[in-house]
């Protein structure tokens, strides 16, 4: 019986929700990359991508998406970069618009401005995310070089509208039943959650036009 074989790819682009990966679809076609949705946090993240190296054989990973900016110098739509040292994508990233930054992966959701400047001040992190760390441990564990590009979706003094640590499923997913409910409860939240939509589709796409800039000089 013969073993097939994984499918060799130049890279594996990672996001953790279909939010973040909106404007990709047609850049995957034009530049030949394959896209993985993990799901939220480092438990989905590991399962799945352990899960995608059974099927796929990337020359490269890059784990992408939203994260919350520490750095009160980053605004909303910058997109934010830290690489291995023998990834190679430093000048294309740069060229890109791309910024070096320093990631903290975090087990749960950065809500508050106070918590936001708390994990800037003891970890020296420019931005808060909760899955690149895994991957990218997995990545070193297997010898392929990776990267984490992340955009900011929220700003350092700003409050996110809701808790969403308080809105997670066993299987961190926002639950809808308890997303509806806190909305009937909370009517003074809503303009705000629109407004943190408005600012993760701007970050989306300024994050797919980075990706498609850059995977086209790489």
């Amino acid at each position: 019986m013969s073993l097939e074989l994984p499918e060799h790819v130049g890279f594996l682009v990672c996001f953790a929700v279909r939010e973040e990966a909106a404007f990709t679809l047609a850049l995957r076609a034009k530049n030949g990359w394959e896209r993985l949705v993990t799901g939220m946090g480092r438990r989905n993240a590991s399962t799945q991508f352990t899960e995608a190296l059974r099927r796929i054989s990337p020359d490269r990973v890059l784990t992408c998406g939203f994260a919350g900016a520490l750095n009160p110098e980053f605004k909303i739509g910058d997109v934010l970069f830290d690489e291995d040292y023998d990834a190679g994508m430093s000048p294309a990233l740069l060229t890109a618009g791309a910024i070096p930054a320093k990631f903290y992966c975090s087990v749960r959701v950065a809500v508050t401005a106070a918590e936001k400047a708390d994990l800037w001040r003891t970890t020296g992190a420019d931005a808060v995310e909760m899955e690149s760390s895994v991957i990218r441990s997995l990545c070193r564990e297997r010898r392929i070089p990776s990267a984490t590009v992340r955009v900011i979706s929220d700003a350092a003094n700003e409050d996110l509208p809701l808790d969403f640590n308080a809105l997670m499923t066993s299987e961190q997913k926002i639950s809808i039943p308890k997303l509806m409910g806190k909305l009937a409860t909370s009517p003074r939240s809503i303009p705000r959650l629109m407004e943190l939509q408005r600012n993760t589709r701007l970050a989306a796409k300024n994050l797919a036009e980075v990706l498609n800039r850059s995977l086209q000089r790489l």
